[in-house]
């Protein structure tokens, strides 16, 4: 009886919690060029894209693949980028302060003037990576990262390396 009434308070508390499944519309819409922010685009495929002036603040971005793609001008302020494929990605004027970035693969990935006040790097990888022009970076970010010796950085930062 007592297993029963486990197995009910579970499978109601588990119908009760909210989805965390990506939305086909919502990565639809950003796949197309359009603002989406708080937006569930967990596991999205957003590589090889062009874009400009978006909001994709506060969207869920974990596990996204924007792989060697151009964001100019976008908002991805309070975004989850954990675990997101980021290699080769041209950001220019991003705004990625109090992102997510933890254990993001930016292999390559370029910064350009992009603001990254207060995002957590922990994990994450900028091996050839140019950060050299990003806005509000400070060494403890980078403490919790590692790169390479092709990681460009702003004068007097450094990065551990990776192992």
């Amino acid at each position: 009886m007592l297993k029963h009434f486990v197995y009910l308070i579970f499978v109601a508390s588990f119908m009760a919690a909210p989805s965390f499944a990506q939305d086909a519309s919502e990565i639809a819409l950003v796949q197309s060029g359009k603002s989406c922010p708080g937006c569930n685009l967990f596991q999205a495929e957003l590589s090889y894209k062009d874009a400009h002036k978006m909001d994709l603040s506060d969207a869920r971005l974990r596990q996204a693949d924007l792989s060697l793609s151009t964001y100019d001008d976008v908002n991805f302020s309070g975004a989850n980028l954990s675990v997101s494929n980021l290699f080769g990605l041209r950001l220019n004027r991003a705004n990625l302060r109090g992102a997510n970035l933890q254990r993001a693969i930016a292999v390559g990935a370029f910064f350009g003037s992009s603001n990254l006040s207060g995002a957590d790097l922990s994990g994450a990888n900028f091996s050839g990576a140019d950060l050299s022009l990003a806005r509000g970076l400070l060494q403890s970010q980078l403490d919790t990262a590692c790169g390479d010796a092709q990681t460009k950085l702003p004068k007097g930062l450094i990065i551990p390396s990776c192992s």
